[in-house]
């Protein structure tokens, strides 16, 4: 399993290379990389094929507030493979994209309804909206099993409440007043208007995704048999 997930991400950061720019700035979202696999990484797997392409590529990563893997985990794996990386804070992605730091955005996802909505960390959606805004690329990198066939679109995709503590507290020491209302889900759903591309071990699906996606499954199954 181990052997086929590091395969897999491979073969779909081979696939996702060729949609990275040549040049500048590519924004991720929370952590899609080794720490998230076995090794690759999904939306990091790809910048790092894109880079052993020689594309010349700064990732921006997104601090992914409230639990930072952005700027704990992606900012640290890139960092350990010599991949040029900035930090920003989630706020500040709109702003970049406008001065023209960002080319792309390339994100991970956690389930993909048959639809193309794509159900990712909290804070994919504004990434997503801002991305349309200022004409920007937008995709999603994911394994083909993240896919999920038997469910329409992204509104049946159960969010998960995390922990208020994330939210409420930094390093132990509480940052809200005490007893305050805390919201904390673990994802959002970005429609799949918003979505440029789905990159998969199989290939690249693009609008609409309730034809592509199946379609990606159907050639398999025809393999297979």
């Amino acid at each position: 399993m181990h052997a086929e997930d590091i395969a897999s991400n491979q073969a779909m950061g081979r696939h996702g290379a060729a949609l990275m720019p040549a040049s500048g700035g590519v924004l991720t979202h929370c952590n899609a990389g080794a720490l998230a696999t076995c090794g690759y990484g999904t939306a990091l797997g790809v910048i790092r094929a894109a880079i052993e392409q020689g594309k010349k590529i700064h990732v921006y990563a997104d601090e992914t507030r409230p639990f930072l893997q952005g700027s704990r985990l992606t900012a640290w794996e890139l960092m350990k493979d010599g991949i040029p990386t900035t930090v920003i804070s989630d706020n500040m992605a709109g702003a970049m994209m406008k001065q023209g730091k960002i080319g792309a955005i390339i994100v991970g996802a956690d389930r993909i309804a048959a639809n193309g909505d794509v159900a990712n960390k909290i804070g994919t959606y504004t990434v997503a909206v801002l991305a349309k805004e200022n004409g920007l690329p937008f995709y999603v990198a994911a394994p083909f099993s993240t896919i999920d066939l038997q469910t329409p679109s992204g509104s049946q995709i159960p969010i998960e409440q995390r922990n208020p503590r994330e939210v409420t507290h930094f390093a132990g020491k509480a940052v809200t007043p005490e007893g305050v209302q805390v919201e904390n889900p673990a994802f959002d759903v970005t429609p799949a208007k918003y979505v440029t591309a789905i990159v998969t071990e199989r290939g690249i699906a693009r609008p609409p995704f309730d034809e592509s996606l199946r379609h990606l499954a159907e050639e398999t199954t025809v393999v297979a048999g």
